[in-house]
């Protein structure tokens, strides 16, 4: 029997806009089908005016501290003022400066442009390279802090108020996507139960993804299907902020990778994953399949839905009606009987579930008379 991947039978919605490719990839690695929606869009740099200005600004005095969070985004800075023309006179100025580095691959965009670092915190965190200032003593230095798509307020909040005057580098911004349509439709597929896992890998996607479906009227229908049965997992906390702010819970890797973050995924839908025996097979659930005796049986989201209801009562009988609550917004009893007949051909055995007349329907288990 061929292998099936951890994540086959599985949905996956992304949002994200520069490493939408890659994120992708490594899941649809795992067996996972992968839908994109973009959420944001970058403003190229070289037509950037609020980078522009915010590096001539810099260049006006002297600079005491550099802060480089990102490596691309540093790379990213000095290729533009280079094909600004002033690419010279920007590194001379970082030269005269203490330049701290969140992690690796910011040191290493730093050395690579002929300067050297003065400190980078063993987590590769914010919280740390924050406190490291603070520690030192910020009050009537001029620091810069190159961002990298999305603000860092309460970075940025904290230096100012120990007395720093600090001009913000605004590398990559982000922006609202130039075509709406994918991620409209993307929001559907979650609100139609045919996705089951959402990464996010900023925090401006997450925002605005939420900000669409408000546009639209269905922002209430989006938080409840992220809250209750869609896996929202972020790279970090701040990714996670706009999420968290209306309720939605989310998991993060250890490590706010690319990679780690794939893992994560992968991970925590494998682990749960219902898993029974009914008439004589293993059957394992997954987003939009069914494993039965270790074959993959593409099962449908409306009798997903009703296969998902009777498996949290393996071997009881479930109404008509409550799994009528349960379809995919909503509908009618009748709805009810056809999903079913749908759910016995995409499992290949008509006995895994069995009608009770006039009461419902159950999951061939053995149980105790729950009369």
């Amino acid at each position: 029997m061929t292998e099936v991947l951890p994540l086959a039978g599985y949905a996956i919605g992304i949002t994200a806009a520069r490493r939408a490719d890659e994120l992708g990839a490594l899941l649809v690695r795992k067996g996972a089908t992968v839908r994109c929606g973009p959420a944001i869009r970058i403003v190229p740099l070289a037509d950037d005016s609020e980078l522009y200005t915010a590096t001539r600004l810099l260049l006006d005095e002297p600079v005491d501290v550099v802060v480089a969070t990102t490596g691309i985004g540093f790379r990213g800075w000095t290729e533009a003022a280079e094909g600004w023309g002033i690419g010279d006179e920007l590194i001379d100025r970082l030269g005269g400066a203490h330049v701290l580095t969140r992690g690796p691959k910011a040191k290493g965009a730093v050395r690579a442009a002929g300067l050297s670092e003065a400190y980078s915190p063993a987590s590769e965190s914010n919280a740390e390279l924050l406190q490291y200032l603070l520690d030192s003593g910020v009050e009537g230095q001029r620091i810069a802090v190159q961002l990298h798509g999305e603000p860092l307020p309460y970075f940025v909040d904290s230096l100012r108020a120990a007395g720093a005057d600090v001009v913000e580098i605004p590398v990559y911004r982000w922006v609202g996507p130039a075509d709406p349509g994918p991620l409209d439709r993307l929001i559907d597929s979650v609100l139609d139960g045919s996705i089951d896992a959402m990464p996010f890998t900023s925090a401006p996607a997450a925002a605005s993804m939420l900000a669409m479906a408000s546009r639209t009227g269905r922002h209430a229908g989006l938080v409840d299907a992220l809250s209750r049965r869609v896996l929202v997992a972020c790279v970090g906390p701040i990714t996670a902020g706009p999420l968290a702010a209306v309720g939605i819970p989310t998991v993060q890797p250890r490590r706010a990778r690319i990679g780690a973050l794939a893992r994560e995924v992968a991970d925590t839908l494998v682990a749960r994953s219902p898993r029974l025996a009914a008439a004589g097979r293993r059957i394992e659930l997954r987003g939009q399949a069914a494993l039965v005796d270790g074959e993959l049986r593409e099962v449908a989201p409306a009798p997903m839905a009703v296969l998902r209801a009777l498996a949290q009562r393996p071997g009881h009988v479930v109404s008509r009606r409550e799994l009528t609550a349960a379809l995919p917004g909503g509908g009618e009893e009748h709805a009810v009987e056809t999903a079913v007949g749908r759910l016995r051909t995409s499992l290949g055995e008509g006995k895994l579930v069995q009608t009770v007349v006039k009461r419902g329907y159950r999951l061939a288990v053995a149980v105790e008379d729950e009369s």
